[in-house]
């Protein structure tokens, strides 16, 4: 039989520190596994499906002459680049036109959370075009460590190896609440929060200079340690006790399958696009102070941690490795077939 030939067009690992990169390279090494499919990365094959993971204008243009089937992954929405990114106000509005502009000229869109079927509708984007498949997480990757394990890397980073740690993940920006985050942090003396993260954008950064400050000249207990190495990133969630999120714009992070291969609990923000993806199982609040009363829960209740422990790891096991390729492969299959028969119709 012969296989369906795939070209993955990305820059999305150029920039260290963003989810994008992250689910891009997880996304690829799962569909490299199906012997159903021949899948090249950036390569000049004479392909079935063009798969596009960023919006760069030489993607849009290899799209518009391909004669193959296109995809693209929809990584963000125009409003979720609100808080994101500063530029001047007509060039921020040209930006959000070209990203519609992009995703229709793709044959199908691919979206990580069902929630943004209806914005992509609200965009004039044909809903049967749109198919929705979960991001995942390798568990080779990310896993639980040994309690000696994580007292090594506890030493390291110079955290007490009683500590309660509450680890935060993401771009250094507005949206993800990183203000938030340090205004927890100073209502929780005795925790230790730390961010992985930094400036991935420089200074088009959204709240640069008043963030820089914040990065620069943290509390006592917040340690920012700037972009992790993906390949060190399972250290810092199993020095972890707690993925605290206060985002207020996310598709599906990647942070949070990361986190709840180590089972740890999830303390978000209560928006709508979650509750889909995650089943309940996280806890929520909508203000800092709610914040703080539940991380002080999770710390004095042990039985509430394990709870929402044995939470993370529910939802770790639904996103599974076999579920999700499965879903890619036939996806893959479903699309590049009804071509054929196209073609064969139109012969």
């Amino acid at each position: 039989m012969k296989k369906i030939v795939i070209n993955m067009l990305s820059s999305a690992d150029k920039v260290d520190g963003q989810g994008v990169g992250s689910a891009y390279l997880e996304q690829v090494s799962l569909v490299k596994e199906s012997n159903l499919l021949d899948v090249h990365v950036n390569d000049k094959v004479d392909a079935d499906i063009i798969h596009v993971h960023t919006i760069d204008p030489k993607n849009y243009i290899k799209m518009k002459s391909s004669d193959g089937i296109t995809v693209s992954y929809v990584h963000f929405l125009p409003h979720t680049l609100d808080g994101s990114i500063r530029l001047p106000k007509g060039v921020f509005q040209i930006f959000k036109k070209y990203v519609i502009t992009f995703y229709k000229e793709a044959d199908y869109l691919v979206v990580v959370n069902p929630i943004f079927i209806e914005d992509l509708k609200m965009y004039g984007i044909d809903e049967n075009k749109i198919v929705y498949i979960p991001n995942y997480v390798s568990k080779e990757d990310f896993h639980p460590l040994s309690e000696v394990e994580v007292e090594i890397k506890k030493k390291e980073l110079g955290i007490d190896r009683n500590s309660f740690v509450v680890i935060g993940v993401g771009q250094v920006q507005t949206r993800k609440g990183v203000l938030d985050f340090i205004d927890v942090a100073k209502k929780l003396p005795d925790i230790t929060f730390v961010w992985c993260g930094g400036f991935s954008f420089g200074k088009i950064t959204d709240g640069y200079d008043e963030l820089k400050e914040v990065v620069e000249n943290p509390p006592r207990n917040v340690k920012f340690l700037g972009i992790i190495p993906r390949n060190q990133m399972n250290d810092m969630f199993n020095i972890a006790d707690v993925l605290f999120m206060p985002s207020y714009n996310e598709l599906f992070p990647m942070a949070i399958l990361e986190a709840v291969n180590s089972y740890k609990p999830l303390l978000l923000r209560d928006l709508d696009l979650y509750k889909d993806i995650l089943f309940n199982k996280y806890l929520k609040a909508d203000d800092n102070d709610t914040f703080k009363e539940k991380l002080e829960e999770l710390k004095n209740n042990q039985e509430l941690y394990k709870k929402y422990s044995n939470y993370s790891k529910n939802i770790s096991e639904f996103y599974s490795k076999e579920h999700v390729l499965k879903m890619w492969v036939e996806f893959y299959t479903k699309i590049y077939n009804e071509a054929k028969n196209k073609e064969t119709v139109e012969n």
